[in-house]
């Protein structure tokens, strides 16, 4: 990713933020960072919503990391994501390794049935 070859490893997530938001304009593709999704208990809205780094499309939930690798509470976070926000993919990017971490979920027709798409390294 272009993110990655440009800043390299070793920024808060902060930065990669900013960057993947320019990259993203300069490439016309369409999304809303930091945009809040409400999350429902028994049917009602809670007070407190989840915040999406970016939401890709008004479909795809991108969240980034910037840490020494991704674990399975990143992997439950996404998965509880895209639950929360009804959304078909979503992505986990590390910028945090030399070379960059990324994995793809996607939400199939079942209820709360999520799968993984793939895992790609480098």
């Amino acid at each position: 990713m272009e993110v990655h070859r440009n800043l390299g490893c070793g920024f808060l997530e902060a930065i990669y933020q900013e960057a993947l938001e320019i990259e993203l304009t300069s490439r016309g593709i369409a999304y809303f960072p930091q945009k809040e999704v409400i999350v429902t208990y028994k049917g009602r809205p809670l007070k407190k919503c989840y915040v999406a780094d970016f939401v890709v499309q008004e479909k795809i939930i991108v969240e980034i990391k910037a840490s020494n690798g991704l674990t399975s509470i990143d992997e439950a976070q996404i998965l509880n994501y895209l639950k929360a926000a009804d959304y078909p993919v979503g992505v986990l990017i590390n910028f945090g390794k030399d070379s960059l971490e990324w994995k793809r979920k996607i939400l199939t027709s079942k209820p709360n049935k999520i799968r993984e798409i793939g895992e790609i390294r480098g």
